[in-house]
């Protein structure tokens, strides 16, 4: 299982905290995935299942994603070290998540998340953290500064 530490606000998980991902293998070489989180306003518990391919070499992080039927997004994983944490986007600068195997993530890994993420031209300063999976006291500010980094696969 993996923990949405922090996300930017989309429409498919607006509303929702306590946010995981469960990835298993199918039998056509896809990825099962299985959304679960806790939408505030009804108190219940929500859930998305969807199928994902890889694009091109499973080395490259490249996915294609659906949850709804023939409709696929991009899932490019910009930063993946095994068995800890990912650093995931869409094709553009729209979609960000940080997804940990641990329910809480130090103050040094969400830094790095943010920095990184910033370098590549995304704007953190609205992100939506799990309120039980982060210490924020001490965040990275935004950087001000304009970057030339741009992440293959990520539309400007």
């Amino acid at each position: 299982m993996w923990y949405e530490i922090a996300r930017t606000d989309n429409k498919f998980e607006r509303g929702l905290i306590n946010v995981t991902a469960t990835y298993s293998a199918q039998s056509d070489g896809g990825i099962k995935v299985v959304n679960r989180g806790y939408d505030q306003n009804s108190g219940e518990m929500r859930e998305a299942e969807g199928q994902a391919y890889f694009v091109g070499r499973e080395s490259d992080g490249h996915l294609k994603v659906s949850f709804f039927g023939p409709f696929f997004s991009s899932y490019v994983i910009f930063k993946y070290v095994k068995g800890r944490y990912a650093f995931v986007s869409g094709y553009s600068h729209d979609y960000l998540w940080l997804l940990s195997r641990e329910q809480k993530v130090s103050k040094n890994l969400l830094n790095e998340f943010l920095l990184e993420s910033q370098a590549l031209g995304f704007d953190t300063s609205n992100l939506i953290y799990n309120p039980n999976s982060v210490y924020l006291a001490s965040l990275v500010r935004p950087l001000s500064i304009s970057s030339s980094f741009r992440l293959v696969g990520i539309g400007s």
